[in-house]
């Protein structure tokens, strides 16, 4: 069976679809982070491009592997360091950068490894974030951040704001950046104050300046 002809963009995520349309067809991408391989997969059947994963959960990588992508097990921060300089089009991080010990460094290594870099992130500024621990007075479970706080991998919560002010001083050039609402879509608007108290993610394209 051809699965590029019944493979469409109802099988990922929406948020994963928006990074999957910032990526020419046939580029050669990292998926860092990949999980179940659900994004890389849909970038190989519908752009056609040199996919390769890299995943801590073994389970995420036995189902990647089930796809027949091309995904090795290992913890992303030690890993990476490894990967030759400029080996990859694009590198992707998707909801991850907030369970990286040091945030800093790993954007380091992604646009080390990669011409440019796509990342992700739940929006810890985000109003019902805010309100919610105003009024109940302990750290928010949401659909983006839906661990309770003595179990979650999410070891550095950070604002769409936050992530902004890392990358000026980094000299990170931010090619683009998008506001996402709790369904995965695009908000209509740009501006980091709105963004930063309206979206429940950040999605940027960054590289070096």
């Amino acid at each position: 069976m051809n699965r590029s002809a019944d493979y469409g963009p109802r099988d990922i995520r929406v948020d994963l679809l928006l990074i999957a349309d910032m990526i020419a067809e046939s580029s050669s991408v990292l998926d860092v982070g990949c999980g179940d391989g659900g994004l890389l997969d849909y970038l190989v059947h519908q752009k056609n491009v040199d996919g390769r994963g890299i995943e801590i959960s073994p389970e995420g990588v036995n189902k990647s592997i089930a796809k027949g992508l091309s995904v090795i097990q290992g913890d992303a921060e030690s890993d990476i360091v490894h990967y030759p300089d400029n080996s990859f089009d694009v590198v992707i991080l998707s909801h991850t950068l907030q369970a990286m010990n040091r945030p800093d460094r790993m954007l380091d290594q992604l646009l080390r490894v990669g011409r440019r870099a796509i990342v992700s992130f739940p929006n810890f500024g985000h109003w019902r974030v805010r309100s919610s621990l105003l009024v109940n007075g302990t750290m928010p479970v949401t659909k983006n951040l839906d661990y309770p706080w003595y179990s979650t991998p999410n070891i550095h919560f950070c604002t769409i704001r936050d992530f902004v002010h890392l990358c000026r001083k980094k000299n990170i050039h931010i090619e683009k950046q998008m506001a996402i609402n709790s369904s995965g879509h695009r908000m209509p608007f740009e501006t980091l104050w709105f963004s930063n108290i309206l979206a429940t993610q950040g999605l940027f394209v960054i590289s070096r300046s």
